[in-house]
């Protein structure tokens, strides 16, 4: 199993680490990780591997495996065999986007209080799907609201239950496409905003800003149909 460091210091740009296993389809599985696997709606990191002698570029990282994380190297390139130590270099501009974006979702489904049926974060946008039947009316109290909750600057930390907890407290769940996985023990929660302050708790094993203030502006896009009961709502970061 992979550690996870993406996500013990989602602010890490980089790491040593070392390789354990070259994939089947040529990726190279790592002991210690600062790329994210993609999943949950959130893309897989890029960026530079880094080995006396070598460097290669990461394309992509995925998840393999036994938990391991593999890392998808640019294709033809000399890979360093298992046991080589290395050093990942996040691509950190495109990872900090994806923090901002993902968080600031989590903030949409705050102000938009309904089950949430799907989703997607990108390098400075991102989108929910919601199941609602009405689209909203006001939009620019919507674009307001998100830009309250930002400019609050709330901390934005993890906290962990077991298996049993979440099952006592299904309405801690908001996504109906990803459920959180099962049966490892215990489940990743994602917490904004403290006691009092609190405005949303929800599990999620992405990363994340340290408070919503790194957020920045929020715009919101386009607010479109897609089925009888459902709305898919479009954000993006300004000046992105």
């Amino acid at each position: 199993m992979t550690e996870a460091l993406f996500r013990t210091d989602p602010h890490a740009r980089e790491a040593e680490a070392r390789v354990t296993a070259i994939t089947p389809e040529g990726g190279l599985a790592v002991d210690r990780s600062v790329f994210y696997p993609q999943g949950g709606g959130q893309p897989g990191d890029s960026g530079w591997l880094r080995w006396a002698g070598g460097r290669i570029v990461v394309t992509n990282a995925v998840r393999g495996e036994g938990g391991a994380v593999v890392l998808l190297p640019e294709p033809g390139a000399a890979l360093p065999p298992p046991g080589t130590a290395v050093r990942q270099e996040l691509d950190w501009g495109r990872r900090h986007l994806h923090m901002r974006v993902h968080t600031a979702l989590h903030l949409l489904s705050v102000v938009l209080p309904f089950p949430v049926t799907g989703g997607q974060i990108g390098a400075g946008r991102g989108r929910l799907d919601f199941a609602m039947a009405d689209a909203p009316v006001d939009r620019a109290a919507l674009e307001e609201a998100l830009n309250a909750l930002v400019a609050r600057d709330l901390p934005v930390t993890e906290d962990w239950i077991t298996d049993e907890e979440l099952a006592a407290n299904p309405g801690l769940v908001r996504t109906l496409s990803v459920r959180p996985p099962a049966g490892q023990g215990r489940v990743r929660l994602v917490r904004i905003g403290q006691g009092a302050e609190q405005v949303d708790l929800q599990p999620c094993g992405g990363t994340h800003v340290a408070r919503t203030g790194e957020i920045g502006r929020i715009l919101l896009g386009k607010v479109e149909s897609k089925g009888r009961q459902n709305r898919r709502v479009a954000i993006a970061l300004e000046g992105v």
